[in-house]
């Protein structure tokens, strides 16, 4: 296997991704690939598939009546 160096993390980045490795039970290594892998595959995603994720999400996961719209959130919001 291929052994990568990074220089110059900086040391919140480096404290959070221990401690997410550490909540995970994961060695730091392992977390790092992980977070690689996780992040070239997003990048790599058909939009396509991306907007279909999207609609079953929205089909599985209606929007209550109740829940009031954003737009009107975010005038609120921005009136204060």
């Amino acid at each position: 296997m291929t052994i990568l160096h990074v220089r110059n993390v900086p040391e919140q980045l480096y404290k959070c991704i221990k401690a997410r490795a550490a909540t995970q039970h994961h060695s730091l290594s392992a977390k790092v690939i992980a977070l690689l892998e996780s992040t070239i595959e997003q990048a790599e995603r058909d939009p396509a598939i991306t907007l279909q994720t999207i609609r079953e999400r929205r089909e599985r996961y209606p929007i209550s009546p109740d829940v009031p719209d954003s737009t009107f959130l975010l005038r609120e919001d921005r009136e204060r």
